[in-house]
């Protein structure tokens, strides 16, 4: 793969959460440095792309649970990355043509294709926050105004909350609180996140984790399901709970057995009485 020019507002010289992300799913929107970190992964373990690819089929299922089930027409998508060929507007508004998404991200390069592909979609719009600071994100103009905050809202956070680098600073509970209590009753949370199973796996798990802090990329924490519970600072789980993400509602039968990276990463929904 070559890499094609770099627009001005990208460093090429330092990996992206987003564009290794899209590497691990076969984009072609990264470059060289995003993909050593990729197979540096790889190397520890061969099927570490299956973290990628369980994340992004439990957001699609979680977003048509959500339009379908619980009737949530509002959605924040919060660290939402490259767009690709099932995107968070495209499932619920697939549901329900009247959804309004709005994703958060600070890449420049998934503002500018996110712009660019939403150019004439008045339902979604992507604006430019850190996702790591709720107080700041959450008096976004675009955001206050996009969404109605009086009914219920889906808050979604898949795959960013394991690259939070300041837990010492400030907890990722704590940044989940400031957003769970923004929200209106009858919201919903949806969260995914590294696991560190506990089992035969934990040494795999440990393995990646310390490749992804070790790399340019400087963060991806594996965290037990007791810490990931924590995230959703008591709210209710919707069944099945806190599970694998391949065993989160699956629509059909799963694999017959599971590989190292597909036990290695957790989801869940609740819902905010």
């Amino acid at each position: 793969m070559s890499d094609r020019p770099v627009p001005s507002c990208v460093d090429a010289t330092k990996p992206s959460i987003a564009r290794v992300y899209d590497a691990f799913l076969g984009g072609a929107d990264n470059y060289e440095v995003d993909r050593e970190v990729v197979s540096s992964v790889l190397r520890t373990a061969p099927e570490a792309a299956d973290l990628a690819v369980e994340n992004r089929r439990f957001l699609i299922r979680a977003c048509r649970y959500l339009a379908e089930h619980a009737g949530i027409t509002q959605f924040l998508d919060c660290g939402s990355g490259l767009p690709t060929a099932e995107n968070t507007h495209t499932v619920v508004q697939g549901v329900n043509p009247d959804s309004r998404v709005v994703y958060v991200d600070n890449d420049p390069l998934v503002l500018a294709h996110s712009r660019a592909l939403l150019d004439r979609d008045e339902s979604t719009v992507i604006v430019s926050e850190n996702i790591f600071e709720p107080e700041t994100l959450l008096r976004n103009d675009v955001v206050r105004s996009r969404l109605d905050w009086n009914a219920p809202i889906a808050l979604l956070h898949m795959g960013t909350l394991h690259h939070c680098n300041d837990e010492h600073a400030r907890p990722r509970q704590d940044i989940m609180r400031s957003y769970i209590d923004a929200l209106p009753p009858g919201s919903y949370v949806a969260i995914s996140h590294f696991l560190d199973p506990e089992d035969e796996y934990s040494t795999t798990a440990r393995k990646m984790e310390e490749v992804f802090l070790h790399s340019m990329m400087g963060s991806g924490t594996f965290s037990t399901a007791a810490e990931i519970r924590k995230l959703f600072n008591g709210l209710e789980l919707i069944a099945p709970g806190l599970v694998r993400c391949v065993d989160w509602l699956p629509e059909g039968p799963g694999p017959e057995r599971l590989n190292a990276a597909q036990r290695c990463i957790a989801g869940a929904v609740a819902v905010k009485r």
